[in-house]
């Protein structure tokens, strides 16, 4: 896990610790000292470790190893029953040593605190936009969005889960043109199945889009297309539009059932037009939006930014214009203490000027957002792009992993409709894991292969471990009762350690908006139980350490469902 510091340690005894040895450098003479405890890479090196001694020696005019040997002499009179010894390593290195009372006490009975209570939280993420394919950044973002809404909602935050789709705009347009290029194939289309229909509109914005690059002709009849949609000033194009939207919205609900998300609110661009142009005529009114060129515009290099155009030269709102109306309308409708945006990171620095001209126009509501960039979902021929027509569906890519696991899971005793459920589960959390096990802004390279394999570093072995360690608990019922009593001469193992780190690994997460933290730890979780069941014979009835060694699976289980529960991620109960 490596030497990762946190600065919040709920547990009493690791604070008590704390406290404990910042009055003893009080004592000695350090004002205010701040004392952090790390976890050190190597076990042998201490439960919990910490270098205030080479942080103040200086101060105190003394050597670090001779500060640190102070503190420890310290500490062995406080005589503190949670510690089993403390060394003094290196150059001033602190190492603490647990009593294996300290981790059975946390493992089993400490009760996660819920920091967020009360505070209201809103996250909108996945955005995907009708009369358009949702494609793999739209897992990428539905991914990040959900295990964060989860995790913020775990710590006892009311989060309201939101999306955010464009059904007017210039994409429609080009949609529209191509279905229109197309006429005679419109009552037939309409006959055909949905995915029949989806497929026609999702050739039909390929075909639009290309027309708009490539022929200057083209292009203006679109413009003028993207207007009349607008002010839906023609009967046949509101047909049109209506049919569109209606198939493309059905299926976009259709891949948030799939992906277990249940958004409170999914907000539409025409939804927020007329708050668009509100924050347009209140920008003019405070001069941060001006008049340019028949169009209206931010002007971002008065704030080392750059300009964006708010409303086209045609009188029509932009993106930019109706993102600003929808941070006022989720301002009004939510009253939230955050509100979080997550995007791709081609956003970025859209996102940069979006939030200062809502700093000048709405402080009130810029100061509680926050937006997240993240990276792309690639293969080997790089980022795909819907506008070119190569796109990979996240539907595709879904039933493309699914059918390689059944494959795996060919020689399992499973009947159909049994191992179609389950591949289902491990089709959703490989992708999920593959998504979330890097730091967020990073792009992910997606390999089948290995995010698909039931051992190492992938979603199915996360499943796999949790449904051997339910199975084992399973097994032991009748025949061994679990006890949570330390054995007598029980050597505390490194599956305690990590069980006893879960929540501040949670903790992190929230705190730094960082899912790849659990999934790090899980993953390690999974590895020590892993090792720790090749080396205990977990049911053994003659065994008096077998009680305890089932009740240290059995909370490993549920430590890794709950986890896993985090970030999106279900557990079959069978593999």
């Amino acid at each position: 896990m490596g030497r990762e510091v946190w600065e919040v340690l709920e547990n009493k005894m690791k604070t008590d610790l704390q406290k404990t040895i910042e009055k003893i450098l009080e004592n000695s003479g350090v004002e205010s000292p701040h004392v952090f405890l790390d976890v050190p890479i190597d076990p042998k090196m201490g439960d919990y470790s910490t270098n205030v001694a080479l942080t103040y020696a200086k101060n105190l005019g003394k050597k670090p190893l001779e500060l640190a040997e102070e503190i420890n002499s310290s500490l062995q009179k406080e005589k503190k029953e949670y510690l089993s010894r403390v060394e003094v390593a290196g150059p001033g290195f602190i190492n603490f040593y647990f009593a294996p009372e300290f981790f059975t006490q946390n493992i089993f009975n400490t009760k996660h605190t819920k920091r967020l209570t009360g505070q209201k939280v809103i996250i909108e993420y996945t955005d995907p936009n009708p009369f358009k394919e949702f494609h793999i950044g739209h897992l990428m973002s539905n991914a990040i969005g959900e295990a964060l809404s989860r995790i913020i909602e775990g710590e006892g935050a009311d989060v309201k889960r939101l999306s955010y789709g464009g059904d007017v705009g210039l994409h429609v347009a080009k949609a529209i043109f191509g279905v229109l290029s197309q006429k005679k194939q419109i009552s037939e289309t309409k006959n055909k199945s949905e995915k029949e229909q989806l497929s026609f509109w999702a050739h039909s914005y390929v075909f639009g889009s290309t027309k708009y690059d490539e022929d200057e002709n083209a292009k203006k009849e679109i413009d003028v297309l993207n207007k009349t949609i607008f002010d839906k000033s023609d009967p046949e194009i509101n047909s049109l539009y209506d049919w569109g939207r209606e198939v493309s919205i059905k299926h976009l609900q259709e891949m948030f059932e799939r992906l277990d998300t249940h958004f409170y609110k999914n907000f539409w661009e025409s939804d927020v037009v007329e708050d668009a142009m509100k924050a347009v005529e209140l920008g003019l009114q405070k001069n941060v939006l001006e008049k340019s060129e028949g169009a209206i515009i931010f002007r971002g290099e008065n704030y080392g930014l750059h300009t964006r155009v708010f409303v086209n030269s045609k009188g029509v709102p932009t993106y930019e214009a109706k993102e600003l109306g929808l941070a006022l309308r989720k301002y009004r409708d939510f009253a939230f203490d955050k509100s979080i945006v997550i995007t791709g990171n081609e956003q970025n620095d859209y996102f940069k000027v979006l939030l200062k001209a809502m700093d000048v126009l709405v402080p009130e509501s810029a100061h509680k957002t926050v937006h997240i960039g993240h990276g792309m979902l690639r293969f080997a021929e790089g980022k795909m792009s819907s506008r070119k027509g190569n796109v990979i569906t996240a539907e595709n890519l879904l039933n493309e992993i699914k059918e390689k696991i059944l494959e795996k899971m060919n020689d399992r005793e499973m009947d159909e409709h049994k191992k179609a459920e389950v591949a289902e589960i491990v089709t959703i959390g490989a992708l999920k894991y593959s998504i979330l096990r890097q730091t967020v802004g990073k792009d992910i390279i997606f390999d089948f292969e290995k995010s698909l394999s039931f051992e190492g570093d992938s979603g199915p072995y996360l499943q796999y471990a949790t449904v051997r360690a339910m199975s084992i608990v399973k097994k032991a019922e009748g025949s061994v009762k679990l006890s949570e009593k330390i054995p007598e001469n029980w050597q505390t193992t490194h599956l305690e350690r990590l069980l006893e780190r879960f929540d501040s690994v949670v903790e992190r997460s929230g705190d730094e908006y960082a899912p790849h933290y659990i999934v790090t730890h899980l993953t390690e979780l999974a590895g020590e139980f892993n090792s720790f069941y090749a080396t205990h014979k977990i049911i053994d009835e003659t065994d008096n350490t077998s009680p305890y060694k089932i009740a240290l699976t059995k909370i490993f289980a549920t430590s890794m469902t709950n986890g896993l529960s985090l970030l999106g991620i279900k557990v079959p109960t069978e593999m």
